[in-house]
């Protein structure tokens, strides 16, 4: 399969782990952070003024701040010192203060903080984030996750080399031990045109087609095609559909995401409802496949 996607021996670094059932998902150092007020399409929000002409991608990361994921948060930060591509660092704080922050992120000036004044939910808040992206390309991040080096360099060139409008890659769940579970979905790696991953999510009770975690897609297209739907949950399943819709693109045999799993994971608790979302979302897949 590497030598029908054109990817050598170096970009194949797939995690040697079992495979297993995966769970639902849902500048320079040193520089101060400034935040100036802006209006984010009718809330009054803040934002950094600074920008980062020179970023290739743009990580955009929806948080509350909770005590208990800042470890997290900062674990994903030093994740970002292992990748070989300029980045951006868009932060959505969803409804709590920029000065939560840890100081490490403030004095960043590839970071950049967006402070909605009110909690709006983890799809609109990252939707606000993406207002603020200057790179020509983002991915998406949960607070509490982790990007393996040369994630972002692995879908950025591989795009960039045949033209796509996204790449995406395989996740593995990172375990309390450390230990890691690569989930292989169920769209096949290569090449896939505008709507074709729709098809390999072939019931509402299966589990998504691709990860929406592992997606890079260009800027323009995400936010042509609307970005996250307003939804509580499953936003990110909408945005899935959206984007791999809108263009080609490729997923590649290649884990480009860590998935943690913990107690306080926001889309592990036994109250959410999972076929419900999954449900309507399907009802929606279906209902594009027949416009």
């Amino acid at each position: 399969m590497a030598d029908d996607l054109g990817l050598n021996v170096a970009d194949m670094y797939v995690t040697a782990a079992p495979i297993g059932s995966r769970s639902t998902q849902s500048g320079s150092l040193g520089a101060p952070l400034t935040i100036s007020s802006s209006p984010l399409a009718g809330l009054e929000g803040t934002s950094t003024a600074q920008s980062t002409p020179d970023a290739e991608v743009a990580v955009v990361t929806p948080t509350r701040l909770r005590p208990d994921r800042i470890a997290y948060l900062l674990e994903l930060y030093a994740s970002l010192h292992e990748q070989d591509v300029s980045w951006e660092r868009v932060l959505a704080l969803d409804g709590v203060s920029a000065e939560g922050v840890p100081e490490v992120l403030r004095s960043d000036a590839r970071v950049k903080v967006v402070a909605l004044p009110r909690p709006v939910g983890a799809g609109a808040a990252r939707n606000f984030a993406v207002n603020e992206v200057t790179a020509d390309w983002l991915t998406t991040s949960d607070d509490d996750d982790v990007l393996p080096a040369r994630s972002l360099s692995v879908r950025l060139r591989y795009a960039q080399k045949h033209d796509l409008g996204w790449c995406a890659g395989w996740s593995a769940d990172l375990h309390p031990d450390c230990s890691i579970t690569t989930w292989r979905c169920s769209t096949p790696p290569g090449f896939h045109g505008p709507g074709d991953v729709w098809r390999h999510w072939a019931t509402p009770d299966s589990t998504i087609p691709i990860g929406p975690t592992t997606l890079m897609a260009r800027t323009e297209i995400v936010r042509a095609s609307g970005g996250y739907a307003a939804l509580p949950q499953g936003e990110d399943y909408a945005y899935l559909v959206g984007v791999t819709g809108a263009a080609r693109g490729a997923l590649l045999p290649t884990v480009v995401y860590h998935y943690r799993k913990h107690a306080e994971q926001m889309t592990a608790q036994p109250v959410e409802p999972a076929p419900v979302t999954i449900s309507i979302n399907y009802e929606y897949k279906n209902a594009m496949l027949r416009a």
